[in-house]
C-alpha cells in the first residue's frame, strides 16, 4: 500500500500535489459550498488535525483553499476549496483516475476486483467496525468498479 501511495503521489507531483492533498481537494469539491469542517475533513482524510492543518496550510499558500471559522458554531473552523483549487482538482482528476486504474484496476480480472472489495471491506470492518459493515462498507472507488 505505501508503495501504491509513492506511485500516486509520483503520478500527482506534475501537477504540483500529494496524494494526500489531492484526497483532501476532492474531498472538499464533493461537499456542499466545497467546504467541510476540518474535523470532518481530517475523519475523510484519515489524518490527524495537526497533518490536516499544515496540509491545508499549504494549500492557503498556493491559493487552492481557504480556512474560515463556521458561522453556525465558531468553535469549529471550515475549510473552503477555493475556484482555483476547484479548477486545479477538475484539471488533475483525470490524469489521477487514469493512473488509479492503470495501477490498481487493469491489471486485475472483474473477479479479482470483487474479491479487493470483499476483502478490503473485511479489513476496514475489522479495524472499525462502527463505520464499516464488512462487505457494503467499501470505498467509494471499490463501489464504483463493482457496479
Amino acid at each position: 500500500m505505501r508503495r501504491l501511495e509513492l506511485a500516486l503521489d509520483t503520478q500527482l507531483r506534475d501537477e504540483g500535489l500529494t496524494h494526500f492533498e489531492y484526497g483532501v481537494m476532492a474531498a472538499m469539491s464533493e461537499s456542499p459550498q466545497r467546504e467541510l469542517r476540518m474535523s470532518a475533513l481530517a475523519a475523510f482524510a484519515e489524518g490527524s488535525l495537526s497533518r490536516l492543518s499544515q496540509v491545508v496550510a499549504r494549500l492557503e499558500r498556493k491559493g487552492y483553499a481557504q480556512r474560515r471559522p463556521d458561522p453556525a458554531d465558531g468553535r469549529y473552523t471550515l475549510a473552503a476549496l477555493t475556484d482555483e483549487g476547484y479548477r486545479k482538482i477538475v484539471d488533475a482528476a483525470p490524469g489521477h483516475v487514469a493512473e488509479v486504474r492503470r495501477l490498481v484496476f487493469d491489471p486485475l480480472t472483474k473477479a479479482q476486483v470483487k474479491q479487493l472489495a470483499h476483502i478490503g471491506g473485511r479489513i476496514l470492518h475489522t479495524i472499525t467496525p462502527d463505520q464499516y459493515d464488512g462487505d457494503r462498507g467499501v470505498s467509494p472507488f471499490l463501489k464504483a468498479e463493482r457496479e
